[in-house]
């Protein structure tokens, strides 16, 4: 299995980029199309455990669900971590990406080129 993992939606253009670099740059990676292939609760929150994040800085509010949702209103603590993974779970729109996992256990939000090839470089 090759070291890398990114979560994308192919309809992001932030998404699309980073494929394109990480092409460019001859790396290996697998493509995991989240919208489709979704990830569990147990997999958000080691997602979380390597990013260093909590799930509220994964969450992308703007969104429509988050609206419907209420999100903007939800609290930001640990008692309502399980809250927002479940919500990241069942409403994958919400997560934020792309999302590269990398080679030594960690992860990281490729949203500039700068941190895709951050990941590029662990």
């Amino acid at each position: 299995m090759c070291g890398m993992e990114i979560w994308i939606n192919p309809a992001c253009s932030k998404c699309r980029s980073a494929i394109d670099l990480l092409d460019a740059e001859g790396a290996e990676y697998t493509v995991r199309r989240y919208l489709e292939d979704v990830p569990g609760e147990d997999e958000i929150r080691d997602v979380l455990g390597r990013l260093g994040l909590e799930p509220w800085d994964i969450t992308r509010t703007g969104e429509a669900d988050a609206k419907e949702l209420g999100i903007e209103e939800w609290a930001r603590d640990a008692g309502s971590r399980d809250r927002w993974i479940k919500a990241l779970s069942e409403h994958p729109k919400l997560i934020q990406r792309p999302i590269i996992t990398a080679d030594d256990g960690t992860a990281l939000v490729g949203r500039t080129e700068e941190a895709v090839r951050d990941a590029l470089s662990r």
